[in-house]
Order: C-alpha cells, then structure tokens, then sequence
C-alpha cells in the first residue's frame, strides 16, 4: 500500500468535513434559525409559528438541493468511468464547496437575505457532494479488499476530528458569545464586528479557506490510478448507466442496499441538517452552546468512527451497519418526546444538573454524541459495503449510484420534516418521519449480502 496516497485520501474527509460540522450542523444552521426566527417575528408571526417557518424555509432548500444531487450523481459518475478521469471533477466541484460556503458572510442579522443564504448552502452542499462521490470512487484503488473497512473507518474518524480542531478554532477566536466575547474571552479576531455577528458569520470563509489549505496534501498526493484515458462520450456513458441500473432487477442484494442505505442516509442526514434548527428553536440554545455540543458530538464521532473500522475488519459491514441504524432510531425517539419542560410528557425539574444544563440539555448532548458516533461508523461501514458491491474500474459509476440512493429521495426527510412541521405547527412533531425511515432501512437489509456481490 502506498501510505502518503492514502493519507493523502483521508486528508479530503480532514478538509472537507467542516461543511457538515461548522454549516450544516453547529453553527450556521443555529444561526440561520435565529437569524430567521426573528426576521418572521418582525413580521408578525408568533415565536412559535416563527421557529416552524425556519425550520420549514431550511427544510425545503436542502430538499431542492437533494434533487439537483440525485438526478447528476450517477450521470457524472458514469461520465468519469467511462473516460477514466476523477480528478478534473474534483477540482470543478471543490469551486463550487469554495464559493458557496464563502459566500454564506453575507446573510446579515437584519434585513437577511434568507432565500440567497439557503441557495448559497446549496452550492456548497453539491460541491462536497459531489467531490464525495469522486474521492470515494478511488478508495477500491488504495488497499487489498480486506483493509477497505479499516481504511474507511479511519478516513472518516481523521475527517471528524479535524471538524473537532475547526469547531474549536471557530469557538475559541471568531464566534461571539452574548457578551461579545469568544468562547476563549477574545475578542474575534481581525476586528470583526460583534454586533453585525462577524465572528459567527465568519464561519462561512473560514469553512472555504479550511477546504482549500488542507487540499493541498490530496492533490499532491493522490493521482488517478493507472488505466486507459478516453474522450469524454455522454451517450455511451448514459447507455451504460442504464444498463447497471436495469441490472439490479437482477441483484438483489445490491438493489437491497441500494434502498436500505437511501432511506438510513437521508434520515441520518436529515439529523444533521435539523439537530442545529432544533437546538437553536426548540431548547433556546445559543449558538456557543451549540458549538460546545458540536465538539462533543465531533469527538465521539471520531472515536466511534474509529471503533467501527477496526469492528468492520473483523466482523464486516453489516453488523456495523445494524447497530448503528437502531442507536439512530432511539435518538430519534427520544428527540421526538422531548422539549425544555416535559420528557415523554413528564414535567422536567427546573434544578440545573451539570452547570446552568438542565435534564433536556443533558440529554441532548447525549444524543449528539450517538447521533456523530453512529452517524460516522455508519457512514464509514456503508463506503465499504459499496465497494463490495462495485469493481475498481466500475467504481465512480458505483459510488455515483449510491450516492444517487443517497439522494434519490434527499428531498424526502426534509420536506417530511417540513411538510409535518408545517401542518402541526410542532418540530417535534416534525422529526417523527426519520423514525419510519431507519426503520424501513432495517428490514431492507435482511436481502443484503455480507460479502457483496464481490465473491458470489
């Protein structure tokens, strides 16, 4: 194996993984619901109706989102396929991570531009999207089939952690507290400006300039494995997605896992993307709060991430798998009955219990920590379950149809969440659906062969 190639690999989930934990999840999506939460007030709305709204504005742009994801992800990867270049992809869609995280600076706290903000957020979700799909297309190239799940595991525990060192530096020197000091009592650096929240909205070029320095060891490192380079064919290329996709009449195995991965990856996601907006409406966290809750969420996340490789060698995938998926259905469980007064309808004790955190906050950390660890152990274990289904020449075409599994219905969690938040008036509510989806996704995979297709 060549070592500098493979962390040259797992440098791309190092650089990339900031978007998810700094804008998708801790820190701009808090303060979006904020920022939107009191720009629907100042129309008129009450604060509860208000939280629904933002709630249901980010919903429908990650749904669009999805859609533009799953109806490009398998044409552009059976294009790669077909004429053998990665690379050049991967430069074109890192433009696109770059300039849609700068360019979330400028949602301002008055008078937002909340449609450009969530269209921007988009951009930026397409670009790492997209670049995911190519970098996993070369992971069946780095090692012997039987260190692909410890690979796998140890990219995304190197990715979480450096979503942890960036949370930490966005917390400690940029992002304001309500004092308008960091959370290290500094103030943000480069004089910005506290009371236009600079520091948080900062996060955005920071989240762009993170990607494109720690880039640099992937494509230093990382070049296109050995093998034929051919003109660019869309007509060939789509006829021979069509054929693989008609193929799975045939391969149930793969046709399962294709499905069972849909439904736990969007509603994994669909955690991601709400557990911010409801931290920031539900239980009235700030946004350091919510960073504090990133890290510890980031943390456990590398560490299990890690776990599950080293389980994924010995075991496979698909135990990995199943234990995750039902540790994410108990946290959906326990966020659905559960708000800053009541736990399942029970009245909560006003008394703090670690610091100024009462019962829901504790327990929220609580699910933060499952929801990264299993979170990324699952992710982690379901690349390798993808390689054991695909060959290294077939692999961006693979991985295009997998992530297409992963987006076909990317629109559907959040415009679940939305379209319930929206009826009920209730984000608690709102999260049910995910519990019908990992649910879904467990029984699919009954049909999934441990081994793959690889040695049938």
């Amino acid at each position: 194996m060549n070592r500098r190639r493979i962390w040259g690999w797992w440098f791309f989930d190092w650089a990339s993984q900031p978007y998810h934990t700094l804008l998708v999840t801790f820190i701009f999506s808090i303060y979006f619901a904020e920022v939107a939460k009191r720009h629907f007030i100042t129309l008129g709305e009450s604060a509860t109706m208000a939280g629904a709204h933002a709630q249901t504005l980010w919903g429908y742009g990650l749904s669009i989102t999805g859609v533009v994801i799953a109806v490009l992800a398998p044409i552009l990867g059976a294009i790669a396929d077909t004429s053998g270049k990665r690379m050049p992809w991967i430069w074109l869609f890192s433009t696109f991570y770059v300039v849609g995280a700068a360019g979330l600076w400028y949602l301002m706290p008055e008078q937002p531009a909340l449609i450009r903000a969530v269209t921007l957020f988009g951009i930026g979700m397409i670009g790492v999207e997209f670049a995911t799909i190519f970098t996993n297309a070369l992971l069946p190239s780095l090692a012997p089939r039987d260190e692909i799940g410890r690979l796998s595991g140890s990219g995304y525990a190197f990715g979480y952690l450096g979503g942890v060192v960036s949370l930490a530096v966005m917390l400690a020197l940029f992002a304001e507290t309500p004092s308008g000091k960091t959370l290290a009592g500094l103030e943000p650096l480069f004089g910005l400006d506290p009371a236009q929240r600079e520091g948080t909205r900062f996060v955005g070029p920071f989240t762009a300039l993170w990607y494109v320095l720690f880039m640099i060891p992937f494509f230093l490192w990382v070049k296109e494995p050995p093998g034929p380079r051919r003109p660019i064919r869309i007509g060939y290329a789509l006829r021979d997605l069509w054929v693989l996709i008609r193929s799975l009449r045939h391969r149930r195995s793969l046709a399962s896992w294709l499905v069972s991965s849909m439904l736990s990856r969007d509603a994994l996601n669909a955690l991601y993307g709400f557990g911010g907006v409801y931290a920031g409406t539900v239980l009235g966290w700030p946004v350091v709060l919510a960073g504090v809750f990133g890290v510890v969420s980031a943390i456990s996340a590398s560490v299990i991430s890690w776990l599950g490789g080293k389980a994924d060698r010995r075991w496979g995938p698909k135990p990995v798998i199943i234990g995750c998926t039902l540790m994410l259905m108990g946290v959906c469980v326990t966020v659905v009955g559960m708000d800053r007064e009541t736990l399942f309808g029970m009245p909560v004790p006003d008394t703090p219990l670690i610091a100024n955190l009462r019962l829901p906050d504790v327990i929220f950390f609580a699910c933060g920590a499952l929801i990264g660890g299993a979170g990324g152990a699952l992710q982690a274990a379901s690349r390798t379950m993808m390689v054991r289904h695909t060959s290294e020449e077939r692999a961006t075409e693979g991985f295009g149809l997998y992530a297409l599994s992963g987006k076909a219905t990317a629109f559907l969690a959040p415009f679940l969440i939305a379209t319930v938040t929206d009826l009920t008036g209730n984000q608690r509510i709102g999260i049910s659906p995910l519990i019908l989806m990992f649910l879904l996704a467990l029984v699919l995979l009954i049909w999934v062969k441990p081994e793959g297709e690889a040695k049938q």
